[in-house]
Order: C-alpha cells, then structure tokens, then sequence
C-alpha cells in the first residue's frame, strides 16, 4: 500500500484510491484521498 502524510490529520496514512500521475517534470507521483479525513493527499515518488 501507498503511504503519505495528510496535513489536515498530521499523521501519516495510507492513500485511499492511490492513482499514478506524471509531473510536468516527468517525475511518477501518486495522488488520493486520507481514509479518515478525506482530504486529498499527494505523494512524489514511485
């Protein structure tokens, strides 16, 4: 599973829904929401 940090929660948490996006900079990150929370999370990296 992805991990990130939500800042709402200031917790690291899994990404709800992770989905594989390329940067303007062609660098592989992932997006999604926080499970408890639901704000959207990001992580750069693959």
């Amino acid at each position: 599973m992805v991990t990130g940090y939500c800042v709402k929660c200031k917790a690291k948490r899994e990404i709800k829904d992770p989905k594989k996006v390329i940067l303007k900079n062609k660098k592989p990150a992932t997006k999604g929401t926080c499970p408890k929370c639901g704000t959207k999370m990001f992580r750069i990296g693959g």
